[in-house]
């Protein structure tokens, strides 16, 4: 087939507007993933709990409120919430709330505690599908395995001691738990896990896993669950149970925790290869800081063993670590601090960059400072967005969330407006309690 010269010229058009369009088709605004932030609502009084959730845009790491929310958390004071692989279902724990509003203890327990099950649908919306009830009292942590087909949620007390007295003798009454469910992968409905290894008077299995008393945190890494627990009157230590993926089972090897050292632990964190124990007491380091951040791999029956130059010192301009998060891929670790609020002598809020090497070393971030790696007031959360692009954190203090964009050549945070011209910060309809992110778009 043979083009006349004006044949020739309008198909050469045609494939130049081809070119150009598919060029700037690469560059157009989409959406990477959905951020999702648990809350509280600032003109409730009872704390009742809502989801506020953005579209993350992948070119600029802009936010994007999602039609349709915030929605109720299904309770009062969510406090953590994990979304399982695949962005399907999202589980929020809402902690309840106690009679005076004073904070959930032994003494004053918060009722109506829950997880509450959403289901993701088109756009990022949520629909609560059901709701759950662990077995121990005052919940405060949850997490999900890396196959989705469990979840965890941490008691800060045991329903009886004679639970307690099972596991950790006749002497000892009261005593934290675990309590495991397993996931329907098709509905996502919760059921319980019960204890093989422990069983009741009656001989019935224990519905939960007792854990040492005063527990702060835990955490799953490879084979083992690893529970912090103690007292500045105590000191702090980590008990370690082995965990079976294929049923959720917890399984005690040893009946004795693992002195740490230290007395006032904030957090235990998986992170990279490593698991850090976050500590806001004080220290001796060079240069002096407000708190300091210990490095170990798990050894055998899941203790920890201290990493050579594993005491690494936070940064002197924040205070109080409660959260640790290494960039996908990347050697740089990222160390979130809530600031001591009460105190306003101290550092305050911020994030402390690190670049991990091996054998372990950890150097603080050239260039990184409070300007460029801050967060809002009081940050509860941090986390990375699908596209490895961008850090967000949920801040209660201000009712705000915080975007910074990863400087991919040295791991550098910079406020998206500097770096990408989008905006900073978002505020939410109340103070932020914690965050989760997916890649699920449709």
């Amino acid at each position: 087939m043979k083009f006349r010269k004006f044949g020739k010229a309008l198909l050469m058009t045609a494939l130049s507007a081809g070119v150009v369009f598919g060029i700037s088709s690469c560059v157009q605004s989409f959406s990477v993933g959905y951020l999702y932030i648990t809350g509280t609502q600032t003109a409730s009084t009872t704390g009742a709990g809502i989801i506020s959730g953005f579209k993350i845009d992948h070119n600029t790491g802009n936010l994007v409120p999602i039609a349709g929310l915030p929605v109720s958390s299904g309770g009062a004071n969510p406090v953590r919430a994990v979304l399982l692989t695949g962005g399907r279902f999202l589980y929020v724990l809402n902690q309840g709330s106690t009679k005076d509003g004073g904070p959930c203890s032994p003494t004053d327990v918060c009722s109506n505690a829950n997880i509450t099950q959403f289901s993701i649908g088109g756009n990022g919306v949520l629909a609560p599908q059901g709701t759950y009830f662990t077995q121990g009292n005052n919940p405060f942590r949850l997490v999900a395995d890396s196959t989705g087909s469990h979840i965890f949620v941490l008691d800060h007390d045991a329903p009886s001691g004679a639970g307690c007295s099972l596991v950790f003798g006749v002497q000892v009454t009261t005593c934290g738990d675990i309590t495991a469910f397993s996931v329907d992968s098709t509905t996502g409905r919760l059921s319980y896990v019960l204890n093989s290894q422990v069983t009741a008077s009656t001989g019935a299995p224990l519905p939960y896993f007792p854990i040492p008393a005063n527990p702060i945190d835990f955490v799953l890494t490879g084979n083992f669950f690893l529970t912090l627990s103690g007292t500045p009157a105590t000191g702090d230590s980590v008990f370690p149970y082995a965990y079976n993926a294929g049923n959720g089972q917890l399984t005690i090897n040893q009946n004795s925790s693992q002195p740490l050292g230290i007395s006032q632990a904030t957090a235990i964190v998986s992170a990279g290869s490593q698991i850090y124990v976050l500590d806001d007491g004080p220290n001796t380091n060079t240069p002096p800081s407000n708190g300091q951040i210990f490095a170990f791999t798990a050894g055998t029956n899941g203790s920890l063993q201290s990493l050579a130059n594993g005491n690494i010192p936070d940064s002197a301009t924040f205070s109080k670590p409660i959260l640790a998060l290494q960039a996908n891929g990347k050697s740089w670790l990222y160390v979130l601090n809530e600031g001591d609020n009460a105190n306003t002598t101290v550092a305050q809020s911020g994030i402390a960059a690190f670049t991990i090497t091996t054998p372990f070393q950890a150097s603080p971030i050239s260039g990184q400072t409070g300007d460029t790696g801050g967060t809002g007031a009081g940050p509860q959360c941090i986390l990375e967005d699908p596209s490895n692009q961008y850090i967000y954190t949920a801040n209660f203090n201000d009712s705000s969330v915080t975007g910074l964009s990863i400087d991919q050549n040295d791991g550098n945070l910079t406020p998206l407006n500097q770096s990408t011209k989008a905006k900073s910060s978002y505020k939410l309809p109340g103070p932020g309690t914690w965050c989760v992110v997916t890649g699920r778009t449709s």
